[in-house]
């Protein structure tokens, strides 16, 4: 294992707790968000294979395949991408990062921590416009499919985008904060 590879390993998105407890419990929630993220994932697979083996060789569909598919979509987006950013896993030219941070690892760390402010902005505005609409889905017991055929409630599928994006807020703050203090350690 190079120095480089051991390097990118001890920079594990969740700290020990003694030496940063804050990042140590964003990072394990993250990660069990991540898990949960993965987890739906391989059930969406198998209901929508039961879904083709059932529609195309028995002629039995499963009711509201596409509906679960298209919500639990979204939700999978928002638990995995905490663990994404403070992973620094988000889409990137890693190319870019590489050659820029040869020439200033400081100019890198200034990089990353703007586009994690940016990120938590984005996030915070998505936060903004989905808490009301699930405060709505939870009241109004508000639900999707077709009602005497199959139904289920939005309001776990927007709990998920709201809880999502807060936490996708507080680990892009985190990872801000991480850099900007690394850029005075940087040579």
């Amino acid at each position: 294992m190079s120095k480089d590879n051991t390097a990118e390993l001890d920079d594990g998105f969740v700290p020990p707790f003694s030496k940063a407890p804050l990042g140590a419990v964003l990072g394990g929630f993250a990660a069990a968000m991540s898990a949960v993220g993965t987890a739906a994932i391989g059930a969406l697979m198998l209901l929508i294979v039961a879904d083709v083996i059932g529609r195309n060789f028995l002629n039995l569909p499963i009711t509201g395949v596409s509906e679960i598919a298209a919500r639990s979509v979204v939700a999978i987006v928002f638990l995995q991408v905490p663990a994404a950013i403070l992973q620094k896993r988000l889409t990137r030219a890693d190319f870019l990062v590489r050659r820029i941070e040869r020439a200033s690892p400081a100019a890198v760390a200034l990089l990353e921590a703007t586009f994690c402010i940016v990120g938590a902005v984005v996030f915070a505005l998505i936060f903004w416009s989905s808490w009301p609409k699930f405060i709505q889905s939870w009241h109004s017991a508000e639900f999707f499919g077709v009602q005497g055929v199959w139904t289920i409630p939005t309001w776990p599928f927007r709990a998920i985008t709201v809880l999502g994006a807060f936490t996708a807020i507080l680990a892009a703050l985190y990872r801000a904060v991480s850099d900007l203090r690394s850029m005075g350690g940087a040579k």
